[in-house]
């Protein structure tokens, strides 16, 4: 066993505990970025000036917003002392000429209170010369716009094995985007200090990028702009990439005024002008043998990527990576493009691409089993890896016994089998609600595809008392990393969690990190605070050796206290720490980690992109009602791998959170522009909670069974675990097969359900009169399941049973 994933007797990782935030959260008084502008005086607000246009060139006239009462200052481009760029690519202008989508942020106004910035911004005058507006993929499609990279994934000669397969089928399947909508908006508060350093507070799940975005818009070096992350309020992937422009404009606000300057979305604001996750389009072809075993896939993956690039390159890639998911496909040639299109840049969001991959492959499989006469869940099972085969990017799939292990026991213990028949024989005998249930796997690679993010840093302190400090690179999204790092540290140290604290992330205590995303922040951040505490210990060790007069090999450190062998002849560890001050023995130490084994060829697209694939599996059973294509949901079965968790209660949550989060994006929300050639083209018609639609405790499934994957030890992580924030999003296709499996119950046997999504009621209902078509077709002397008395048997059983 390795010494990272060495996990010793007695390790406070791996103990339930609670988040350590959670008294905090749950009393309301945990303090984020914004909360912070209370503690400042003569704070100034900045408010957006935004386009009511999706495409336009602009000249504003500022103004008659300086005749407002409490406007300051309106930021414009002229404002600007270095570079006039927002974003990492250069195609993201922070004062823009020509707006780029209805909501493009034109230029900022600083009042002295947000309600005399808000009238300011109304009164900035903007000429608008409008141009042409691309707003769906389709419509990018037929103009041929397109950005960025266009990758291909290609193994063996998949046009060869579609010509000889028995069975070709062809599709498209098309996949919407989905909003963060964290519950905490973009932020960020920016002051200078007198000594002329730039400080921004910001809601970041990257603070080296932020620094160096707000660097270069200042034009001046990375050194002279501080970063600090205190906690976010959730970010999804949202606040990856997004909040460095932000920070900038408060910044530059806080230069130019010389006075501190808050930056705080409102809901409606961060809805319209950020990014979401991508919607998907794809086209493609399918070969079967006759056992239903996939011989070949070709496939065009178009993604629309909004008006700039932002993450989007990566978010292909990585979805071009994961069109296998969890399934053998011997020969494959997969497609990847990204559309240019004026609605929001869109941006990371958990999966980052490996959803809207998987999408493709679970829409093919559920739309064929019927076709082939195979069930859905045997046609899966027999296409999941095994032991010794590789993805079409020749990475070797490891520990692919872990897949068949989670779905046998995710049969098992949901009693797939019996509950199958019970649904059956209810759905011969109800023609208005119908049942279903699915299972599906999960396969997802877990590192940054980018190589180089894979790394990271730490610093930690141990003070003259025993106590102990620890600075890491990560971001507190809410995710429990602070917590996993406590109990990392408290393990390395062999002391009790109390005795252990996490500074705030800040870019002068830790720097050039990376994002907290790609589910690696555990993995990373926790190897680099290991190797942190282990060279305390080492410098610890003869100290204690010496104190206790025993061999250096004999010396533990256990539950706070150091001793030889015999645990009654012991010191407390902050004694030893005074001890070891006293004889001048470094008591702090830089920690660094790189993941080891990554090789990436993102020209050819193969390589081994991932550390390890984290597996897991779902069953879900669903009930559809067949008059107003409502879903409940009524009973979920979960086995995943988090290797050995470093903290069993943040896992459990972070598995129920992304499950439901990834039920919501494939049920519920719905992202909906205007695209219309009228006045309101390109302009987001659900820009909030109220048009749309949100998971919430009424969508929870009736029972949910959540279940780790037992001897799933990952020798390569730290103390043996695995990431966990972002596989369990894709488990929710179970939920979407689901439904398709009750749909197809309205029509005949070996009836293809074709399923939009989101498969909101509305898509369902129209899945349903499709289904309930084809069995009139099939016996045209059927009479009609809808009709009156139907309508009213079915409202008195449906009001009795909930």
């Amino acid at each position: 066993m390795s010494e990272l994933g060495h996990r010793p007797a007695g390790a406070v990782a791996g103990t339930p505990v609670a988040h350590e935030s959670a008294r905090l959260h749950a009393t309301g008084t945990a303090v984020y970025t914004d909360d912070l502008t209370a503690t400042r005086r003569d704070v100034l607000t900045a408010w957006p000036v935004t386009s009511t246009h999706a495409h336009a060139r602009v000249r504003l006239d500022v103004a008659p917003a300086l005749e407002v009462p409490g406007v300051v200052h309106v930021l414009t481009a002229d404002d600007v002392p270095g570079v006039n760029d927002g974003g990492a690519k250069g195609d993201e202008p922070l004062f823009p000429d020509e707006a780029q989508y209805h909501g493009h942020a034109l230029a900022w106004v600083l009042g002295e209170t947000a309600e005399a910035a808000r009238l300011g911004a109304e009164a900035v005058g903007v000429d608008y010369e409008e141009l042409p507006s691309i707003v769906t993929v389709e419509e990018a499609i037929a103009a041929g716009s397109f950005q960025g990279i266009a990758p291909t994934v290609r193994r063996g000669d998949a046009a060869s094995a579609l010509a000889s397969a028995p069975h070709v089928f062809e599709g498209v399947s098309v996949v919407g985007g989905q909003e963060h909508f964290y519950l905490e908006t973009h932020a960020s508060f920016a002051h200078v200090d007198s000594e002329g350093q730039v400080f921004v507070e910001s809601s970041t799940q990257h603070p080296s990028e932020t620094q160096e975005i707000v660097a270069h818009v200042l034009g001046v070096p990375n050194h002279r702009v501080t970063v600090q992350s205190l906690r976010l309020g959730g970010g999804f992937g949202g606040k990856e990439m997004q909040p460095h422009g932000l920070a900038a404009v408060a910044a530059l606000g806080a230069v130019r005024t010389g006075r501190p300057v808050r930056l705080r979305l409102t809901r409606a604001q961060d809805m319209v002008m950020t990014g979401k996750r991508h919607p998907f389009h794809a086209t493609w072809r399918a070969g079967f043998d006759d056992d239903g075993r996939i011989l070949g896939l070709e496939a065009t993956l178009t993604s629309n990527g909004g008006w700039s690039l932002d993450l989007s390159d990566p978010v292909l890639g990585r979805a071009l990576c994961h069109v296998d998911n969890a399934y053998w496909i011997p020969d494959i040639e997969v497609h990847g493009r990204i559309a240019r299109t004026n609605i929001t840049s869109q941006t990371a969001f958990r999966g980052f691409g490996g959803p809207q991959g998987m999408f493709v492959i679970e829409d093919v499989l559920g739309r064929v089993a019927p076709l082939l006469g195979i069930d859905a869940a045997e046609l899966r099972e027999r296409n999941l890896y095994r032991p010794g085969q590789t993805t079409p990017y020749g990475m070797e799939v490891r520990h692919a016994e872990r897949l068949g292990a989670a779905w046998s026991q995710v049969l098992d213990q949901a009693g797939f089998a019996r509950r199958r028949d019970e649904i059956a024989a209810a759905n011969a005998v109800d023609p208005d609600v119908k049942r279903g249930l699915a299972i599906t796997p999960v396969k997802f690679g877990i590192s940054f595809t980018f190589t180089a993010y894979n790394q990271a840093g730490a610093l930690v302190h141990v003070y003259r008392d025993g106590s102990v400090l620890v600075n890491h690179g990560g971001t507190e999204l809410g995710q429990g990393l602070h917590t996993k790092m406590l109990q990392v540290a408290a393990t390395a140290l062999g002391v009790p969690l109390a005795q252990v604290r996490l500074a705030p992330t800040r870019t002068d205590k830790v720097p050039n990190t990376s994002a907290t995303a790609a589910s690696s922040g555990a993995d990373l951040n926790g190897a680099a605070v290991k190797h942190a505490c282990d060279q305390i210990i080492a410098r610890l060790r003869p100290v204690a050796a010496n104190v206790l007069g025993v061999d250096q090999s004999e010396v533990r450190f256990e539950d706070g206290r150091v001793h030889g062998g015999d645990p009654a002849a012991s010191v407390l560890f902050g004694e030893l720490a005074a001890t070891a001050y006293a004889e001048r023995v470094q008591l702090f130490a830089a920690g660094y980690y790189r993941t080891e084994g990554l090789g990436w060829d993102p020209a050819t697209m193969t390589g081994t992109p991932f550390k390890y694939f984290a597996y897991g599996v779902a069953a879900s059973e669903v009930e559809v009602d067949g008059f107003t294509g409502a879903t409940r949901l009524r009973r979920v079965d979960i086995v995943h791998d988090v290797g050995d968790s470093l903290s069993p209660l943040i896992d459990l949550g972070q598995v129920e959170g992304a499950f439901m989060q990834g039920v919501g994006w494939l049920t519920l929300e719905e992202l909906r522009w205007d695209e219309t050639d009228g006045p309101g083209r390109g302009r987001l018609l659900t820009p909030s909670a109220s048009t749309y639609k949100l998971p919430s405790f009424s969508e929870l499934p009736d029972e949910l069974n959540v279940h780790f994957l037992e001897r799933a030890h990952e020798d390569g992580a730290i103390y043996g675990s695995k990431a966990v924030g972002e596989p369990p999003l894709m488990l929710a296709f179970s939920v979407r097969e689901a439904i398709r499996e009750a749909v197809a119950a309205f029509g005949p046997a070996g009836h293809s359900v074709e399923l939009a999504a989101p498969s909101t009621p509305e898509a369902v209902f129209w899945a349903i009169e499709a289904a309930r078509e084809a069995s009139r077709q099939a016996s045209p002397a059927a009479p009609p399941v809808t009709d009156a008395a139907s309508r009213a048997a079915h409202a008195g059983r449906v009001s009795a049973e909930r």
